[in-house]
C-alpha cells in the first residue's frame, strides 16, 4: 500500500534517536521531507546526515517558547509546504509521586506537555490541506506505570489535549492522533530496566505480560507512527493508538 508520503513534509521532534528517529527513518524512506531536531547539536547533525539529503536537523529544546515557530517556519522556507509532525520528547525523570522533585515537575511540564502544544498550534496554523499531527505519549494514559509518577501525571492530560485538537481541527481537515508505545527496545527503555540491578531479569519478567512475549522494535512503532501521520489514515483523528503488543488491558 503506498502511504502517499512522498513529498510531503513532517517535523520530527525528539528525533536524534529512539522512537522519533525510528519513525523518521520510515518517513524518509517513503520519501517525505524532514525537519528533525533534539536537544543535541552533535545528534541531530548526525541523524539528519544519516538520513539524507531531503532531511533537515535543528538542535532545539521543545521547552523553548520559540523552537515550535521556528521548526514550523523552517519547513515553509525549505519545501513550501508543511504537512504535519510527529510530537515527541524524552520521557521524563523516574520517580514517585512522593519523592519526585517540584523542578522535575516543571521541567517536564515545559517539555512535555507545553512544548507539544506549543508545536502542535504551529503546525496547524502553517500546515497545508490534510495536515496530521500525531503525539507520541504512552502506556500511562490508560494505565499508571510504578516509577515515572511525573509521566502518569502528564501523559493523560495531554492525551486529553490532543482530543480536544482533534475536535477543534477536525472541520479544518487536519488530524490529530496519539501513540502509546509500551514497552519497546529503545535507549529509555533499557534505562529503565536497569534500575533494578538486573536489566535482563526485569526484561524477562516483563515480557511474561506481553501477548506477544517480546518488547517491540524501533521500526515496529515506527511504520505505525508513519501510518498514522499518512494521508493512507484520512479517516484516523483523536484516538490513541497502543503500540505495546497488546499489554495494556484497557481499551
Amino acid at each position: 500500500m503506498d502511504l502517499g508520503l512522498r513529498d510531503r513534509t513532517y517535523i520530527v521532534t525528539g528525533a536524534s534517536g529512539g522512537l522519533g528517529l525510528a519513525t523518521a527513518r520510515v518517513l524518509a524512506a517513503e520519501g517525505a521531507r524532514l525537519v528533525i531536531s533534539s536537544r543535541n547539536e552533535e545528534s541531530i547533525a548526525r541523524a539528519a546526515a544519516e538520513l539524507g539529503e531531503n532531511v533537515v536537523g535543528i538542535p532545539v529544546d521543545n521547552a523553548d517558547p520559540e523552537s515550535a515557530e521556528r521548526l514550523a517556519a523552517t519547513a515553509i522556507a525549505k519545501w513550501g509546504a508543511l504537512h504535519g509532525a510527529l510530537i515527541s520528547v524524552g520521557g521524563p525523570r523516574p520517580g514517585t509521586a512522593l519523592d519526585t522533585d517540584e523542578d522535575d515537575w516543571r521541567a517536564a511540564f515545559d517539555s512535555v506537555f507545553l512544548g507539544g502544544l506549543r508545536i502542535a498550534r504551529s503546525v496547524a496554523r502553517a500546515g497545508a490541506e490534510g495536515t496530521s499531527l500525531a503525539f507520541v505519549l504512552s502506556s500511562s494514559v490508560k494505565s499508571p506505570i510504578p516509577g515515572l509518577a511525573i509521566s502518569n501525571g502528564l501523559r493523560p492530560g495531554l492525551a486529553m489535549v490532543a482530543k480536544t485538537l482533534a475536535d477543534e481541527l477536525g472541520p479544518n481537515g487536519v488530524r490529530v492522533n496519539g501513540l502509546l508505545p509500551g514497552k519497546i527496545a529503545t535507549d529509555r527503555v533499557r534505562e529503565l530496566d536497569s534500575k533494578g540491578g538486573d536489566p535482563d531479569a526485569t526484561r524477562r519478567s516483563a515480557e511474561k505480560t506481553i501477548p506477544l512475549r517480546r518488547y517491540g522494535l524501533p521500526e515496529e512503532f515506527g511504520r505505525v507512527a508513519a501510518f498514522v501521520l499518512s494521508p493512507a489514515a484520512s479517516y484516523l483523528t483523536g484516538v490513541m493508538v497502543p503500540v505495546d503488543g497488546g499489554a495494556l488491558r484497557t481499551f
